[in-house]
């Protein structure tokens, strides 16, 4: 009896160190994973950057057969693939009708190639890119996301996709896009969310052969920073924590600053310059008093979740 006694004990202390060492292992992962980046003023450099890269990538390149780069030709093609993979028309057509914004004035932020201009009747198209106001039969407006050319409280509701993770300031992108919507408009923001730090050298899609012993590390490394378990362990903690904070008063925009990579689109978000957190994104609004309308409470908010964020404005 004595010794049953001892094992239960040994068995319960054996317990207890696997469950501490487990949720310490959690807490470091959190804390190396927290999103510690805030926007940061550029230099003209890096703005001219940016710049030109959207320009080249949506823009034909004038030759004989005015054809496109291979490059281009690579880009618009992953990018519509992940369209028709997502059914964004669809996404974008339902949300038109549902929030009743069919002949509202509508805003749609890195509008690219124009390719949802006809999802709604009064439509305006912003691009950072000049090159792609000849694909418009509707307004389209050259501008920078975080410096939206429009008066306060413009448009009843608009969309963003897959965009913001490709703005160097993006809580600046917000404020502008929080100032062109009127009071309860309802826009519809849609990031590569949670980019990651190794899509800009392809780890993901390159043969183990391309790489030094590092990169192969790295590489060998994916399946498992991939997981759910370990996206979990890296992300709801701080969600947590988060979610904490923002009940003191409006939030700061804290995200990953990534890389980009502007010569080789080896992957999709290669040349994201942000990793931006969806429940993150939501805490910036909804400490502004704004509502989120497919959060599924505070709750569902921190658990995972790659959804559009559908925001209704309240000034």
């Amino acid at each position: 009896m004595k010794q049953h006694i001892i094992g239960r004990r040994a068995l319960l202390r054996w317990g207890t160190r696997v469950v501490l060492g487990l949720a310490a292992a959690v807490v470091i992962l959190s804390v190396l994973h927290f999103p510690y980046d805030v926007d940061a003023p550029l230099n003209a450099q890096e703005l001219e950057n940016v710049r030109k890269y959207y320009a080249e990538a949506y823009g034909q390149r004038a030759g004989e057969n005015n054809t496109e780069s291979d490059y281009e030709a690579k880009y618009l093609k992953n990018a519509k693939a992940a369209a028709e993979r997502n059914h964004i028309s669809e996404l974008i057509e339902t949300f038109v009708t549902r929030y009743g914004l069919r002949d509202r004035p509508v805003l749609e932020i890195g509008s690219g190639r124009g390719y949802l201009q006809d999802a709604a009747q009064n439509y305006t198209g912003l691009d950072i890119s000049s090159s792609v106001s000849r694909f418009y039969h509707k307004k389209f407006v050259l501008g920078s996301a975080t410096a939206m050319p429009f008066p306060d409280g413009t448009f009843d509701g608009g969309w963003s996709i897959w965009v913001l993770e490709h703005v160097p300031n993006p809580e600046q992108a917000l404020r502008e896009c929080r100032r062109v919507m009127r009071n309860n408009a309802v826009i519809l923001l849609f990031p590569a969310w949670n980019c990651t730090g190794w899509a800009a050298k392809g780890y993901g899609v390159r043969p183990y052969a391309d790489f030094d012993l590092a990169g192969k590390l790295i590489k060998a490394s994916i399946p498992i920073r991939s997981s759910l378990p370990f996206r979990a362990a890296t992300r709801i903690p701080n969600r947590i924590v988060r979610s904490i904070v923002s009940y003191a008063g409006p939030t700061t925009l804290h995200y990953h600053r990534r890389q980009p990579n502007y010569t080789d689109y080896w992957e999709t978000d290669a040349d994201a310059v942000n990793g931006l957190d969806r429940h993150e994104m939501m805490l910036w609004f909804r400490s502004r008093g704004d509502e989120c309308l497919n959060c599924d409470g505070q709750a569902g908010g921190v658990l995972m979740k790659s959804d559009p964020l559908i925001i209704r404005i309240r000034k």
